[in-house]
């Protein structure tokens, strides 16, 4: 199974976008903690995914939210999935009728620092956001994401790419998504179509319903 994980690596998460304006990457303060979270629903055709985003990636954070609230997500695919290894969205091309450019972005998307906030490791079900080939450090896709589905985490990747957030319901349907048949650029055969909602949740009942802790 290894060998299914490691190839093309840097290819798979690499956005082919031309060269992109940056936002600014103003250090933020440390972040407030509040007694309140938002959990955002992702709703596909093999079903519900709930996930939770980090606040020491708050430049991601915000990015996310802003798009999940606003709509851009809806009616996005995912457009490349790996079994044992992840799936990943988000890329406003998919809404077209056009496959070949899925996952290419928009020539003048800008991009988001890194924020490889330590702590947050590639593990089964983590939120990270796609990039440009590059080293450590490299900016991120201001749209794309990606879910690990390797129940052993992608921990090669580790320290390289900004993991956001964690998936904290629907983990059996990463698994199914990454199981769709799927053409030789990894793109699923049939659309896997989301839709996001966001509502804002008490931790302590996010944590009673969902059964995850906050550090």
């Amino acid at each position: 199974m290894k060998h299914s994980i490691l190839r093309t690596t840097a290819f798979l998460l690499v956005l082919l976008w031309a060269a992109a304006p940056v936002f600014a990457a103003d250090k933020p303060g440390k972040p407030k903690k509040s007694g309140k979270d938002e959990v955002v629903t992702i709703t596909t055709p093999q079903g519900v995914i709930r996930l939770v985003l980090f606040d020491d990636t708050p430049l991601h954070k915000a990015n996310f939210l802003q798009k999940a609230k606003s709509g851009f997500y809806n009616g996005t695919t995912f457009h490349r999935v790996i079994d044992n290894f992840m799936i990943q969205g988000g890329d406003a091309n998919t809404k077209d009728a056009d496959p070949s450019n899925d996952g290419l972005g928009q020539p003048n998307d800008p991009t988001i620092p890194a924020e490889l906030a330590p702590g947050h490791p590639h593990v089964y079900g983590a939120v990270a956001a796609a990039r440009m080939g590059g080293p450590r450090g490299t900016p991120s896709s201001n749209s794309q994401f990606y879910l690990v589905e390797n129940h052993e985490g992608t921990h090669f990747l580790d320290g390289q790419y900004t993991v956001f957030g964690q998936v904290i319901q629907g983990l059996d349907v990463i698994d199914k998504i990454a199981k769709v048949s799927k053409d030789a650029r990894d793109r699923p055969l049939a659309d896997v179509k989301m839709t996001m909602k966001v509502e804002k949740l008490k931790r302590k009942k996010i944590s009673k319903l969902y059964g995850y802790k906050y550090e």
